[in-house]
């Protein structure tokens, strides 16, 4: 009825260090992403498809990070490791409707990129209100779903040795060694979940920014190429590591699974992003650092005017 999450390391000493590390870490991406969310929300400059799906993109990271962290500094401070089974089969749907929608979200972003850079005299018609909302909706949803089948599938196979989950949280693959069951049917769909994800973001992504290349090199002078790629370098740092560890994560072969590796890989993709995000997308972004600069001088201001 309940399991152990190993975590990092059974040293009382160094469960402490790291309770102060994630603690710092969550409050910092939480911080950084509701700032954002609402610099976005009270700037109109910034009232634009772009912006709308990095409001979706620092939910989705809020999302994330709050359901693996708040237990792991649990786990941290009291040093009780045990999680209820039910508690982990909804850590594993809520991780994995997250991490579906996040995929989605930056492909839709880079098509986003594409039709601003190649089609920028039809970019209103083709990111109009409508289809901002029907993305946001279907990337969720979409999300949602695959997370459903997971976690359904999940609560039907037995768990009838060890109880020891060898993670910080509870996730597919080390739940999936765990299992006493037949786990041919949840690997065959984890695979089809990733060759569709792979196929449909991953293709949606490299094939946006082939066009956004092309166009970029077809601009005669240096100051434009400039400022086509400014538009695009952030969100193409955030895909690049992202994709990158999740592939790792979820597609790399069963012979090369290592638990210590696994850990780590997951840090790249479920803790460092809601903090790294924010901080990419608004300091190499022109338009969000003079939002902000805007918001803390109304805040001066109005001190000052109560003083």
């Amino acid at each position: 009825m309940e399991f152990t999450l190993a975590g990092f390391t059974s040293s009382p000493e160094l469960q402490t260090i790291l309770f102060g590390v994630f603690a710092f870490i969550y409050a910092t991406a939480l911080a950084s992403n509701l700032l954002l969310i609402f610099t976005i929300c009270t700037c109109r400059k910034l009232h634009t498809p772009m912006y709308f799906l990095l409001i979706n993109l620092s939910l989705v990271n809020v999302f994330s990070i709050s359901v693996t962290i708040p237990k792991l500094l649990q786990t941290l401070w009291t040093h009780g490791k045990t999680i209820s089974f039910y508690g982990c089969i909804t850590q594993v749907f809520l991780f994995i409707w997250c991490l579906g929608t996040e995929l989605f979200l930056l492909s839709f972003m880079a098509f986003d990129r594409y039709a601003a850079i190649c089609h920028p005299l039809q970019y209103t018609v083709i990111m109009r209100k409508e289809v901002c909302f029907l993305i946001a909706s279907g990337v969720w949803v979409s999300g949602m779903i695959d997370s459903a089948v997971h976690a359904g599938l999940m609560l039907k196979l037995s768990f009838c040795s060890s109880n020891i989950i060898n993670h910080f949280y509870c996730d597919l693959p080390p739940l999936l060694k765990l299992s006493c069951s037949d786990t041919s049917l949840n690997g065959m769909l984890i695979t089809v979940a990733n060759v569709v994800y792979a196929i449909c973001t991953c293709g949606l992504t490299l094939t946006s920014y082939c066009f956004i290349l092309r166009a970029i090199f077809r601009i005669r002078s240096t100051e434009g190429k400039k400022k086509a790629f400014s538009t695009c370098s952030s969100h193409l740092i955030v895909v690049s590591f992202y994709f990158s560890s999740v592939i790792y994560a979820y597609i790399s072969p069963n012979s090369d699974y290592s638990v210590d590796k696994d850990k780590f890989v997951s840090l790249l993709y479920s803790v460092v992003p809601p903090v790294v995000n924010p901080l990419i997308y608004s300091l190499r972004n022109r338009e969000v650092k003079e939002a902000l600069k805007a918001i803390t001088g109304r805040g001066r201001l109005l001190r000052r005017s109560q003083l």
